[in-house]
């Protein structure tokens, strides 16, 4: 089966960090662009941070700006989310999918996702 997935979510307290695995099962994420999405409690799913296949392009929600640094390991066929400051509006179910084929640039689309994972819940509260 071709799928993600996520792992590293947890509770953290805020200010605290929390660093987000998405392997790949079954496929190679080689040429995958890949986006961290998530989604709060009554909230639509949405998009957080992308990486191009190549890791040359990145880009960031407004929200994680300076806080989240996404970077890939295709050697490890994984991409990571590391979380630093963390704050309460943070809470949600993390999810990363792929978001196209594209070597230099990248976008967080829900539409265009493929091989969502189950998710990974990340509660910030003190």
């Amino acid at each position: 089966q071709l799928q993600l997935v996520e792992s590293g979510g947890g509770v953290v307290q805020p200010g605290g960090s929390l660093r987000l695995s998405c392997a790949a099962s079954g496929f190679s994420l080689d040429y995958h662009a890949i986006g961290w999405f998530r989604q709060a409690p009554g909230k639509e799913r949405e998009g957080v941070s992308c990486i191009s296949s190549s890791g040359a392009g990145r880009n960031y929600a407004d929200p994680v700006k300076g806080r989240f640094t996404i970077s890939r390991d295709n050697a490890k066929n994984t991409v990571y989310l590391q979380m630093n400051s963390l704050k309460p509006e943070d809470t949600a179910v993390y999810y990363c999918a792929a978001v196209g084929l594209f070597q230099a640039m990248c976008v967080m689309e829900t539409s265009i996702g493929n091989y969502w994972g189950q998710g990974t819940q990340v509660t910030v509260s003190s």
